[in-house]
Order: C-alpha cells, then structure tokens, then sequence
C-alpha cells in the first residue's frame, strides 16, 4: 500500500471498534470523495490498493477529460493512506472508518493529477523558504429539501413551525433552532473527525448558513474541509435534507462562497505580512501583488462551471474586482483589522464549490517563493 506503516494502536483501536471496511478516500478536483473500500482486515494487513491514475480528474457528472491529460494507456496509481487521518466514519450504521490517502505513481512519486500532491508540493516551496502558510476557512452552504428532480428548483425545507423560509433572515437565530437535530449531529460529527469548528451564522439568503473552521496548518485545514463538506451532505440526508455547496443555486439570491483566512508564518512563528509595530511588512505587499497578477488565470481553479460565475454579482455580497482594501468588503482581497500576530488576508473571490485541496495550491501559489 505505502512503505508508511500503521502507528501503534491503529490496528487495535481498528479491531476494538469491531470496523467492519476501511474507506480509502481521495478528494477528486471537485471536492468529491473517490477511492475504494477495503475489509479492515485487509487494511490491517496493509493489502495494497490501486486505482485508475484518472481518477482524481474526474467530472462531478462522471466525465472524464481527454486522455491526453493522464495517458492514453490510463495507467493505476496505489492509494497511500495518510494514517494520521484515519478516523470513524460518524454516519455509519455498521462501524467504518476511512482515511485520507496520497495518489502515488509507479515511480513512487505524488501524482500531479491529484489535488492533494498538488498542494503538498506548493507547501514543500513554502518550507524551504523558511515559512508555513496558516489557513481559516468560511464555509458557506444552503440547506433545503430533500431534492429528488434537478429539473425543478431548490425549495427551502419545511421547518418546526410549519413555515418555509422566503426572504433574508441574516444573522437570525429561529431557523438554527428550529434545524437543531441536523446541527447537533453535524457537530457531532466533527468532534468525531477531529475538525475544529468555530463560528455558526445564518446567511443572507433563506435557509443559507456559514461554519468557519479554527485556523491552523494548510493540509490538515484542506483534510478538514474535504470531510467537512462530505460529512455535511451526508448528514443532511439523514435528516431528509439536501446540503448545496454550488455557488449559486437560487437566481436573485446570494450566492455561497468559501472565504479562506490566509497569513504566512516563519520558523520562530512571526508573522510575516507584519512588522514588530504592526503595519504591513514587503512581504504582505508581494503576497497580494501576487495574488493580483495571477488569480484571473486561475479563476477556472477557483470557479469550474458556468455556475460560479453567476455569483459575481454587484450588491449581492460578492467580490467583482481584484483590488485590495482594510476592512472592505467591496473588494476581492480583504484585510480584516487584527494586532501584529494575527495579521492577514482574506480572499472572497473563489466560489464555494471546489475543495480546498485543489483551492488552497492556486491560492498560495502565485505568492510562493520559486
């Protein structure tokens, strides 16, 4: 499987849990989880596990591109699995458990073709310079009925008291009370798969919400969103609800995104877009003229499908332009006020439908030391 071997306690804590199959999972570049399933005793036994090397490019209709892009001859890569992330998987009826895995070519290499090898290399950049990127992400999402025809539109879901919500109930606490079993467990959830919540609101539009995760290390933040939003979709669904992460699913109303809190760190844990006094250092002036000079080409990264774009509407709370401004929220590029340590950005272009995994790389890269 990888010449990785499982930690101490894994296997027993595996064997303990009575885990009937191991999930060995991998975000494709739309943020779905792929991969196999293997026995727990197989995974015990560090069987190994491979998969079409096509895989991760995979459409969310199942298309896949042409063979040009991963070989006419579609050759497996093997599923390394990342055991630090090996947890339970919190909505199963028979115990399960899955673990994030790397997509390893023939030569022993990360495969570029998937999200995960992609952001590790970007990361590799930032190490060898001496830095470490520090990540929080806003997770915007609408929760409606259970959805069964896609040729009809999305209805918000019939609440405790009978109503259906029809206009902007934002930062509004009714619908996060009258939605508290599908909350509850989703926390649950959570705790269960390690990830740090934070902050919960209501959105702008009707039966839209936001979870911010704690900001933290930019691959255990992008691991985190990925279950996140699997987590979120399959606990809407058991609660005879439908979770829409597409950037806009309601024509005239706001759209979701996924804003990423972004600040870079050195060795001692300074941070680097900040003088000792508190004003911008060089290096936030070239992280943001970075950012500028190469987001527009990597838009189709950040937005995928025709959807996206219909975010970007002016007053509808989306940014429609690259500039950077303090406390702007008419901008692209926003700089929250915040004290020496805890200066940074915050970009609100992408749309919230991609994953982290594959958002974070495009996001650091422009500004990454070569």
């Amino acid at each position: 499987m990888s010449e990785a071997r499982m930690p101490a306690g894994r296997a027993e804590w595996l064997q303990h849990s009575k885990v009937r199959d191991v999930e060995l999972a991998f975000a494709d570049v739309h943020g779905f989880p792929r991969g196999k399933t293997l026995p727990a005793a197989a995974f015990i036994q560090g069987q190994p596990l491979r998969i079409a090397r096509a895989v991760p490019l995979q459409s969310c209709v199942g298309e896949f591109p042409d063979y040009s892009f991963y070989g006419e001859h579609d050759p497996d890569v093997t599923l390394a699995p990342d055991y630090d992330t090996l947890r339970p998987v919190p909505w199963a009826k028979t115990p399960r458990a899955m673990v994030i895995c790397d997509c390893v070519d023939h030569d022993g290499g990360l495969s570029p073709l998937a999200p995960r090898s992609v952001l590790k290399q970007v990361l590799a950049r930032y190490r060898a310079h001496g830095w470490a990127p520090v990540v929080a992400p806003e997770l915007e999402f609408y929760l409606f009925a259970a959805h069964g025809d896609p040729a009809q539109p999305f209805q918000p879901p019939t609440l405790a008291s009978g109503r259906r919500e029809a206009g902007f109930d934002a930062f509004g606490f009714s619908a996060l009370g009258e939605l508290e079993a599908f909350f509850d467990e989703l926390y649950q959830a959570c705790e269960t798969l390690e990830i740090a919540t934070d902050t919960c609101v209501h959105e702008m539009g009707p039966s839209q919400f936001e979870i911010n995760l704690k900001h933290g290390d930019a691959l255990k933040l992008a691991d985190d969103t990925f279950l996140f939003k699997t987590a979120l979709k399959e606990i809407a669904h058991r609660h005879g609800l439908s979770a829409v992460c597409m950037a806009k699913p309601l024509p005239g109303q706001p759209g979701s995104s996924m804003h990423i809190h972004q600040s870079v760190v050195d060795r001692q844990g300074r941070n680097a877009f900040s003088r000792a006094d508190g004003s911008e250092s060089p290096e936030f002036f070239g992280f943001i003229a970075g950012l500028q000079r190469f987001l527009p080409e990597l838009m189709p990264m950040f937005c995928p499908n025709p959807n996206s774009y219909r975010r970007f509407v002016k007053g509808m709370a989306a940014p429609v332009n690259l500039s950077w401004g303090l406390d702007n929220r008419s901008v692209g590029l926003r700089v929250p006020v915040s004290g020496p340590r805890r200066g940074g950005w915050k970009t609100a272009c992408p749309a919230a439908t991609p994953i982290p995994i594959w958002r974070w790389p495009p996001a650091w890269a422009p500004a990454s030391p070569a």
